[in-house]
């Protein structure tokens, strides 16, 4: 069997020739064989790797700098938009939180190789599951070039070769970052095809990627929701993503007064860009007129602008009318949706209508009404009496994720370390056989 690094000749190759298929392809062989490899590789081994990361990073501080200021100028020269401009800029900061990401990774426990449920059977053998990677991981991402240092990191400690393409607005950082990789990877004894960053900015090798089933085992995409619907779309690989973060707060007429405002200021104004912001208020009609003149000076002092319906209008006339598309919109943006509501029942039912099942929270003292809700909502987070904004990798002590999902299967909700991983039975006998 060739080995990874031999795949990687082949790929230069093909990209100096303009093939875009047989490079994508060459990839993802190597990333096949390199997938071989890390099933084999320790803890101890896998850590090595990240800490060489680590270190070539730090080293070659300058040149990522360097190469995202080209990206920098070429973004602001096409009309970059100030939003993404941001997301694509690198500093010392930035590059120090990748450093520290990537120590992290490493200090967290390695799920890979664990083994659980074990019990004998009455033939006398044992029967358990074993956790193992997946086996090779593509990324697909958009702007920021983290995202390359963040996804190769939790591929590497679960054990999956991955595929990353990043945007072609990044592609200098993201080369500079994979030079990085690379020589990490070497440092370890790792191969070459344990972490490739794709080298072309072709769109079509986007759809290259995401038709090798043969190659690669499932496709995270990240970034906006044209790019996700065009791989759930077209993708032949399986695909772990979420579509739009349509996230709820309800209030109940029993929560406390001054935890429900800082709640629904927090799950808002925090962060306007991220998909766990709260979009939509929902509010029991009891405590409506209290709470909403309250909330609305709160979100004036953030500019926040505030649609609502014919009740919250009543109460707050500088919102403008809610319309049907502001139920299901993902704003992304200081504007929030207001309903008042009959209830919890209701409550359930406009967010079981209109909600994307990725987050939503309740605000309430009555505990039962927390069991139901947290019981009936159908979302990757259900939170009781704390910000949306808490759903996140990091914050569910994942230590990061590579993304939210909000399917059923394989993962669901922020997908970290066990999330890219998979289990096996293992069977141990002593000679048994069957009757």
């Amino acid at each position: 069997m060739r080995g990874s690094d031999a795949f990687q000749e082949d790929a230069q190759h093909h990209l100096a020739a303009g093939d875009v298929p047989a490079y994508m392809q060459a990839l993802g062989q190597g990333a096949r064989a390199a997938a071989s490899a890390l099933r084999r590789a320790n803890t101890h081994i896998k850590n090595q790797a990240l800490e060489a990361m680590a270190q070539r990073v730090a080293v070659a501080r300058s040149d990522i700098l360097q190469a995202n200021a080209e990206d920098m100028q070429r973004g602001r020269d096409n009309g970059l938009d100030n939003a993404l401009l941001d997301r694509l800029a690198l500093n010392d900061q930035r590059i120090d939180a990748m450093i520290e990401g990537l120590r992290q990774v490493a200090a967290l426990p390695d799920p890979v190789g664990e083994i659980d449920g074990m019990s004998y059977r009455p033939s006398g053998i044992q029967v358990g599951k074993m956790r193992v990677p997946l086996g090779v991981i593509g990324i697909i991402y958009e702007s920021r070039p983290n995202v390359t240092i963040e996804a190769a990191s939790l591929c590497l400690k679960s054990g999956n070769a991955c595929v990353l393409r990043g945007g072609s607005e990044a592609s200098a950082s993201n080369a500079a970052l994979s030079r990085c990789l690379q020589a990490g990877l070497a440092d370890a004894g790792l191969p070459a095809g344990s972490v490739q960053v794709v080298a072309t900015t072709d769109r079509a090798a986007v759809g290259e990627m995401i038709s090798m089933p043969a190659y690669i085992d499932v496709i995270i995409p990240r970034g906006g929701k044209s790019l996700i619907e065009r791989i759930s779309r077209e993708a032949k690989v399986p695909v772990i993503k979420h579509l739009d973060g349509v996230c709820h707060v309800y209030i109940d007429t029993t929560a406390d007064p001054a935890k429900a405002l800082a709640i629904a200021v927090n799950a808002k104004t925090h962060r306007y860009g991220t998909c766990n912001t709260m979009e939509t208020l929902l509010v029991d009609a009891p405590i409506a007129d209290i709470l909403l003149p309250e909330l609305a000076r709160a979100y004036a002092e953030h500019q926040v602008e505030l649609r609502g319906c014919e009740r919250t209008r009543a109460l707050l006339p500088q919102a403008t009318l809610a319309t049907e598309d502001d139920w299901h919109a993902e704003y992304l943006a200081p504007i929030l949706a207001i309903k008042v509501v009959d209830g919890m029942e209701e409550a359930i039912e406009h967010i079981e209508r209109y909600g994307s099942h990725h987050t939503d929270a309740i605000v309430t003292q009555d505990y039962s009404l927390a069991r139901r809700f947290m019981a009936e909502v159908d979302s990757s987070s259900v939170i009781v009496n704390a910000s949306t904004r808490f759903a996140d990798g990091f914050e569910y002590g994942l230590g990061g994720e590579i993304g939210i999902s909000t399917d059923k299967l394989h993962a669901r909700g922020p997908v970290g370390l066990e999330g890219l991983t998979t289990q096996k039975y293992i069977v141990l006998g002593d000679g048994q056989v069957r009757q």
